[in-house]
């Protein structure tokens, strides 16, 4: 099961390679993958180093070492950290060495970036941040699958039912319990909602899953609650999300440039209802995903307003007619890639041969 930053690293290096063959490689590191001495071969053979965060406990000290490595051997490092203040505060004391380390930081969102900016001990670390646009990880396919919960939602619908939708992770910055209390408004005005999570909850320190179902049973609609769990396919992801009439993210921090999970559900034609930005800035790097705002495919909720104009935002989007149009899933992949390309060093002298001899690649 590969999660989110697993994806977009892989995509990251692939779209990379796409846009300069033979120029790149992936140094990955799992439990029996990864030993000290192949992280310092891995430093020698290449300029540029890209790591991306936040990641699982036991790779923060590994990753530790290599960027460690990689300032002694004089190369560049290039971090990626798509959350800060999001993340538990023991995770974020963890990442300090790598923000210290880090030649350039890369972020998604300038509501992330001004978080780091506003960090008593490593807001400074701020001024080495740039702006990247986010893709989303996963592609449209071509077909769909079909399976017994995408049968559930089809007979629901059948049956009158308005089936809401929520892709991504389940955790607390995403306000799943206030998802919870629209839906409950929805039920009282006679529309019969079902709410499906298309996802999973993270393991933490949280008692998101808990409290989750303690609320819907509060609410009375434990019944009208489905969570996927992990799905495997793209295709019966998909598959889903055609039996859902439209979906909604009530967040608290507003949308954000780094919510790929909001892009991949645009995908699918349905409506989806968003709470605004926090900050009037937040797309101005990201002409893609600033563009489905404004076409109407991504509705932006007030801020300040009340879980009862989510529901009304839902219940007029249903009248609008379902536009399927192009998504250009490469061209989204290749500004990223760009965007990261740009901070690789290219004047650093003659880089030292790999272990095997050979003239490292320009990046990796």
């Amino acid at each position: 099961m590969q999660c989110g930053v697993g994806q977009f690293t892989r995509l990251l290096g692939e779209t990379i390679e796409k846009l300069d063959p033979g120029s790149s490689t992936t140094l990955t590191l799992t439990r029996s993958e990864g030993s000290v001495a192949e992280i310092w071969r891995a430093t020698g053979s290449a300029r540029n180093l890209v790591c991306n965060f936040p990641i699982v406990a036991w790779k923060r000290v590994m990753f530790r070492l290599l960027l460690a490595m990689a300032r002694m051997r004089g190369r560049r490092t290039i971090l990626i950290q798509h959350e800060w203040a999001g993340l538990h505060r023991l995770r974020r004391i963890t990442y300090i060495p790598a923000l210290l380390l880090a030649d350039t930081i890369v972020m998604f969102s300038p509501l992330v970036r001004r978080e780091l900016a506003d960090d008593p001990v490593v807001g400074w670390t701020a001024r080495k941040c740039v702006l990247a646009p986010l893709p989303p990880n996963i592609e449209a396919p071509a077909g769909i699958a079909d399976s017994k919960l995408r049968q559930r939602l089809a007979a629901a619908r059948e049956a009158g039912r308005l089936v809401i939708g929520h892709f991504g992770s389940i955790y607390p910055g995403k306000q799943p319990n206030a998802l919870l209390n629209i839906s409950a408004i929805l039920k009282e005005r006679g529309l019969k909602p079902l709410l499906v999570y298309v996802g999973s909850f993270i393991r933490g320190v949280d008692k998101v899953e808990e409290e989750f179902h303690a609320r819907a049973a509060e609410l009375g609609i434990s019944d009208d609650v489905i969570v996927s769990g992990y799905v495997a396919s793209d295709h019966e992801v998909f598959g889903l999300f055609s039996q859902i009439d439209a979906f909604c993210y009530p967040l608290e921090e507003g949308l954000t440039a780094r919510r790929g999970s909001v892009v991949t559900c645009v995908q699918s034609g349905r409506p989806v209802i968003v709470t605004g930005p926090a900050e009037p800035d937040e797309f101005d790097h990201h002409p893609r995903f600033k563009e489905l705002i404004d076409r109407g495919a991504i509705v932006l909720v007030s801020r300040d307003a009340g879980e009862a104009a989510y529901a009304d935002r839902i219940v007029s989007a249903l009248k609008w007619p379902s536009v399927q149009t192009l998504f250009d899933f490469d061209g989204w992949w290749q500004d990223v890639a760009l965007a990261v390309r740009a901070q690789f060093g290219t004047s650093q002298g003659e880089s030292a041969p790999d272990h095997a001899g050979r003239t490292p690649p320009a990046e990796t």
